[in-house]
């Protein structure tokens, strides 16, 4: 991928950048054996790769400088402001709505913060892109400026015809926070719908979705055939799961059919509201999707499911939901995460488990980052 940015040193981002792509595959799998040898696993499934650019479905930039000339992207390593428009990690409509947006913020006189002199209003743009519709957040110190967004928001669709979603979310505190508690929906409609592998997905301002969508794809599909091939090939059949960590559904809507009972769990409110919405779209008979906390749930539960599906913070699960799915003893583990370090970590506390299948998904190129999945069965 060619980075003007990064050849001129105003963005490090991509550190892997000067390796071609076949050696960062090649050294992500290499780290990847090394690590899963001390479990004696060995038999590693290839990496699944992702495109080399436009792969990026979202965009999170800090909107800098002035209102006259706001810039949208970074304070980079040498604390110079740098506009991101024109990343090659984003696909070219991604692009052109961001380059929009600076047009739009300039027209309406949305004053960018200042965080040195606490004035100013507009913190940051977050857009995410998927099945050609775009979901708009602004996020603001306060709320001073909605009145002078929802009047302008004609404008805005005709700058942008494919907005779907717009949202103002209020962070008031004078820090490196991203957003806040309060989302307010401008627009009439408050979920973006995507389509993976014919399933139903939904995406409102404030839930989680990764961020490569072709390798978000594969990885639930991958999960899906894992899952199917125990209900093929195993005397201990798939009937009821758990979903930890759910977020908006993706694992437990892709390895879930009408004959097994689904139960997701997830924090976030506006997560568990999308993926209940893809449950009543698909039709599944049964799904129990609630707001709780994965760690409270599992602890209060007496039998365990025969699958286990999880897709923990990069933080993991931590010592007590791991030592917990230790004693309940589910027959499968699903295992999903973005830190292999602290995934690992959580196997050690399984011990009654062995790695049955690996994968590495490379949801991250040109980082040393990578999601990696497991399949942990029970010992006989």
């Amino acid at each position: 991928m060619q980075c003007d940015y990064f050849l001129e040193g105003q963005c490090l981002s991509c550190s892997w950048l000067t390796k071609t792509y076949t050696q960062q595959l090649a050294e992500k799998q290499i780290i990847l054996s090394d690590k899963l040898r001390s479990f004696q696993f060995t038999d590693i499934d290839p990496p699944v790769a992702s495109e080399t650019s436009a792969f990026r479905n979202k965009a999170k930039m800090a909107v800098l400088n002035t209102v006259e000339k706001p810039i949208l992207g970074i304070i980079n390593h040498q604390q110079q402001p740098i506009d991101l428009c024109d990343c090659p990690l984003y696909p070219q409509p991604l692009q052109q709505a961001l380059a929009q947006l600076k047009s739009y913020i300039k027209t309406v006189g949305l004053v960018p913060y200042n965080i040195n002199k606490k004035r100013g209003e507009l913190k940051f743009i977050i857009m995410s892109y998927a099945d050609n519709k775009f979901m708009l957040r602004f996020v603001l110190r306060s709320s001073l400026m909605i009145e002078k967004i929802t009047a302008s928001l004609d404008t805005l669709y005709q700058l942008i015809p494919d907005l779907w979603v717009i949202s103002v979310n209020i962070q008031p505190k004078h820090a490196a926070i991203l957003e806040g508690d309060e989302e307010i929906i401008l627009s009439q409609a408050d979920v973006l719908p995507i389509q993976l592998n014919h399933v139903p997905l939904y995406i409102r301002p404030q839930s989680f979705f990764q961020t490569n969508t072709l390798v978000a794809e594969q990885l639930y599909k991958t999960a899906a055939n894992w899952v199917k091939s125990l209900d093929t090939n195993n005397i201990n059949k798939i009937y009821s799961i758990w979903d930890l960590f759910c977020g908006v559904g993706g694992f437990g809507l892709h390895c879930t059919d009408k004959f097994k009972k689904l139960t997701g769990i997830e924090i976030n409110q506006s997560a568990i509201i999308c993926a209940k919405q893809s449950a009543q779209v698909m039709g599944l008979p049964s799904p129990d999707f609630q707001a709780l906390d994965s760690t409270q749930f599992t602890l209060a539960q007496q039998q365990a499911p025969d699958l286990v599906l999880v897709n923990p913070p990069r933080r993991g699960l931590g010592q007590a939901l791991a030592n917990f799915l230790q004693e309940l003893q589910p027959s499968y583990i699903l295992y999903s995460s973005c830190n292999l370090d602290s995934l690992l970590a959580d196997i050690l506390l399984l011990e009654n488990y062995h790695i049955s299948k690996a994968q590495l998904f490379d949801m991250f190129p040109y980082t040393p980052h990578t999601e990696t999945m497991l399949l942990l069965t029970k010992n006989r």
